[in-house]
C-alpha cells in the first residue's frame, strides 16, 4: 500500500524505554477533493529515511497497516491501529537538487587566438 501527498510536518526522532525503541512521525496531506492529513510513523532504523525530506515536498510513502490488541487493567479489550512507513521517495526533486552543475565562466570566454582578418569568411 502507499500514500501520496505533500509533506505537512516531519517530527523529531523519539526514543522510548531502556531498549532504545525509536519512532519518527511524518504528516502527509493528500491532494484530492477532500484532502486528508495522514500521519505515518517510521520506526527503528527507518527513522533516518526522513532526513532528506522537507515540508512542502511531494512524496510517495510505502506503508503497512498495523493493528494490536490491549487489555486494560479493568479487563476491557482495546484495539489500536497504526500506519507504519518502510520506504519514502520524492515525486519531485528538492529545490536545486538535480540541477546540472554550472560550467566555469572560462567556458563562456571568447576564444582570443583568432586574428581580426579571420572574421572575413563569416556568413553574416
Amino acid at each position: 500500500m502507499e500514500v501520496q501527498g505533500r509533506v505537512k510536518m516531519i517530527g523529531e526522532t523519539q526514543t522510548f524505554g531502556s531498549n532504545g525503541f525509536r519512532k519518527r512521525e511524518i504528516v502527509v496531506t493528500t491532494e484530492e477533493q477532500y484532502p486528508q492529513h495522514i500521519m505515518v510513523e517510521f520506526v527503528q532504523d527507518k527513522t533516518d529515511l526522513l532526513n532528506n525530506y522537507k515540508v512542502g515536498q511531494q512524496v510517495k510513502i510505502n506503508i503497512n497497516l498495523r493493528g494490536r490488541e490491549w487489555v486494560n487493567p479493568q479487563g476491557e479489550t482495546k484495539y489500536f491501529n497504526s500506519i507504519q512507513g518502510w520506504r519514502i521517495e520524492a515525486l519531485q526533486p528538492a529545490a536545486g537538487g538535480d540541477m546540472p552543475p554550472v560550467p566555469p565562466t572560462e567556458a563562456f570566454e571568447p576564444v582570443s587566438d583568432l586574428k581580426e582578418d579571420d572574421n572575413d569568411d563569416l556568413p553574416f
